[in-house]
């Protein structure tokens, strides 16, 4: 017979039942609101990257050259030298095919943690840990670099994400 856990203290005065975490997992994804959000926001920015891939894909690399070009036109600059001018020159059939792909796969990445994420999946979980962890040191450079209320804010979201994030792997350990 299981012991009533509905006492309010435990021995030598412990924790209520109130303050204890639960003890089991709830595996009911309405009952992770912070993954929800997550996913959300996950989901927008594989969207995004799609449509940024179909895009690159639908316009070709003569429209980014030309607007390139209008660029340099318009901020007066080198068209023979600099970074804008080795951009125009860089941009070919094959380099656009590339980063549509490469957008693609990070939109369909995105796209599919937050599937997993919204349906509470560990594995969407530990993806997110892992992509979070890889964007922090770029974060942290930024801040120390161009220290600023916007840096800050997306040093303090990234933390928050990774704490909800490793929370939920942790809670599902015990």
């Amino acid at each position: 017979m299981r012991p009533d856990l509905s006492e309010a203290t435990e021995p030598g005065g412990g924790e209520t039942d109130a303050t204890r975490p639960p003890s089991r997992y709830n595996p009911s994804p309405r009952a992770h609101p912070g993954l929800h959000a997550i996913a959300l926001v996950e989901i927008g920015k594989g969207l995004l990257a799609l449509l940024a891939a179909s895009g690159l894909e639908i316009l070709g690399p003569e429209p980014l050259r030309r607007w390139i070009h209008e660029l340099i036109m318009r901020f007066q600059l080198d068209p023979a030298h600099g970074a804008a001018a080795w951009l125009v020159n860089a941009i070919n059939p094959g380099g656009v095919h590339l980063a549509a792909a490469v957008a693609a796969f990070y939109g369909i990445m995105h796209v599919l943690e937050g599937w997993g994420l919204w349906r509470a999946k560990a594995w969407a979980s530990w993806l997110g840990c892992v992509t979070v962890a890889l964007y922090l040191p770029f974060d942290l450079f930024a801040l120390a670099r161009h220290p600023g209320w916007l840096s800050v804010v997306v040093v303090a979201v990234n933390l928050l994400v990774l704490w909800v994030l490793a929370r939920d792997l942790m809670m599902r350990r015990r």
